[in-house]
Order: C-alpha cells, then sequence, then structure tokens
C-alpha cells in the first residue's frame, strides 16, 4: 500500500491553501491524499472535511482522497500520523493562532516532533504554484543534509525543474579565502566550502543523472543566503538533525527563521 501524503485542515485560508498544494503535490507523485482534522466537535468537523475536500477535488480531480477526523489535539494527532506519511503538509497559520504571528504554533510544534518531512505552506500564489521553477536545498557542514538533498533532487525530479543547492559560510573577519579555502581554514572547518557542497551532491545525483543541478557558495550567513535564494523558489529544503537521547528535532535559529519568513513553502526534512 502506497503511504499517503497528509496534509493538516482548521477551516482556515492558510490550511485550505495547504490543501491546494498538497493536492498538486499527490497529484506529482502518483499518492493518495489524506485530509486530518483536529476537533471535538462532529458537526463542525464534518463541515471543514467537506470544504477541504470540495477543494482538493477542484485543485487535484484524480487525486485518491481519504479523510479523518482526530479528538487528539492537533499537533499529536499530526505527528501520530506523519510516522506513516510521505510527509506532512500544513499551512502557516491556523484558525486559533494570534493575530500578527508569522507562524502557527501547531505548524511550529509539529515541524519540531514529526518523523518524516514537513511542509509548511507560505509565500504568494506564484511561490506556491510552482512558477519559477527552482527548488532550493540548504547544505550545512556536516551530515545533516543527506536526507534533505534526496527529497529536494526527487522533488525536482517530479517538478522537471532545476535543483539549486546552497552552501553559505562565513569565514573570519580579516581573513582572506576563496571557496576552495586555505590551509588555516581547513583546519577550523574540516572541509573547504566546495567540498562541502560537492560531497552533500555526489551521491543522490547519481540516481537523477538528468537533474540539473545549480551549485551556490555564498560567503554570507545561512539565514539571508537562504531566504534570498528562496525569492525565486517553489519549495525551500533543509534538513534538520535529532536531538540526541530526546524525541524531536534540533530546528535551530536558522531553520526557525526560514520556517517564519521565507517566501516560498519550507519543508524541514528529519536526517535518517
Amino acid at each position: 500500500m502506497t503511504i499517503p501524503l497528509v496534509v493538516g485542515v482548521d477551516g482556515s485560508e492558510a490550511s485550505l491553501e495547504a490543501v491546494d498544494w498538497a493536492a498538486a503535490e499527490a497529484a506529482r507523485h502518483g499518492i493518495p491524499l489524506h485530509l486530518l482534522h483536529a476537533a471535538a466537535g462532529e458537526q463542525e468537523a464534518s463541515l471543514v472535511i467537506s470544504a477541504a475536500s470540495v477543494r482538493a477535488g477542484e485543485s487535484a480531480p484524480a487525486a485518491r482522497l481519504s479523510s479523518e477526523i482526530s479528538h487528539e489535539d492537533a499537533a499529536s494527532a499530526l505527528v501520530g500520523q506523519g510516522r506513516n506519511a510521505f510527509a506532512l503538509v500544513l499551512g502557516s497559520r491556523g484558525l486559533g493562532d494570534l493575530a500578527g504571528m508569522l507562524l502557527g504554533s501547531v505548524s511550529l510544534a509539529v515541524a519540531a516532533r514529526a518523523d518524516c518531512p514537513v511542509i509548511v505552506v507560505r509565500g504568494s500564489p506564484e511561490h506556491r504554484a510552482g512558477r519559477f521553477g527552482n527548488v532550493v536545498v540548504g547544505i550545512e557542514d556536516g551530515e545533516g543534509s543527506g536526507t534533505a538533498v534526496d527529497f529536494a533532487l526527487r522533488e525536482a525530479d517530479v517538478r522537471g525543474c532545476r535543483l539549486v543547492a546552497v552552501h553559505a559560510w562565513s569565514a573570519p573577519s580579516g581573513a582572506c579565502t576563496t571557496p576552495q579555502a586555505s590551509s588555516w581554514f581547513l583546519e577550523a572547518h574540516r572541509r573547504p566550502p566546495a567540498q562541502v557542497l560537492d560531497d552533500a551532491l555526489r551521491h543522490p545525483a547519481e540516481r537523477y543523472r538528468d537533474a540539473a543541478v545549480s551549485r551556490r557558495l555564498i560567503e554570507r550567513p545561512a539565514r539571508p543566503a537562504l531566504l534570498e535564494a528562496a525569492s525565486t523558489a517553489d519549495l525551500l529544503v533543509v534538513g534538520a538533525r535529532r536531538r540526541l537521547g530526546h524525541p524531536g528535532l534540533q530546528l535551530g535559529l536558522i531553520n526557525h527563521a526560514l520556517l517564519h519568513h521565507a517566501p516560498c513553502p519550507v519543508a524541514v526534512v528529519p536526517q535518517m
């Protein structure tokens, strides 16, 4: 049985935008779409699910659709579904969130706890509709980017678009450096920036030999570098390490910033 793409719905406009995005995503991958609503009242829940089902049918008529009402709290229900899901898709804001919040509390909690990729659908209609032809993936030095690169390449492949791999790096003030790096930089950072990018892409790219991949080495902090790259992206993909000895993920300051401020949908992919 093919595992589904699960989208959380609560009746808000942001969640219906997430349904639109998820329906298109399920159609691209040829997988079922499962709508999940966590609520206390059955009558209200039925209306929410009905509206979301109509929206999904309009966005992707051929999608295999199912739905469910859970009586758990929303974050726990979604995290539970994520144990057997292709990915979880959420809106950036929910009905219960306070005015002025940049990211809904449920979306943030799920992104920090899920076992599968979590996509928070945000940004302008043109970013959500995939009009730029770019999937951006952030590459970090270490072991946290491998699963994210796999996910990003697969997304670029099903869209028939370009993968833009971004590695942002910073050198001490006043140092004279290049992406290939000098000896002092190797001592401080283990690997030069160009090697970090090449190593992260080498094995995943072998499975997608026809993929168009653009490499970007940017000497600046990761947060502004990735936000700038995302300005012309259909999807921004980042990895997240698992917490040692504790459930959940280490989202970190950069991922928090991207989830709150990115101009396009953001996928947080747990390291496997």
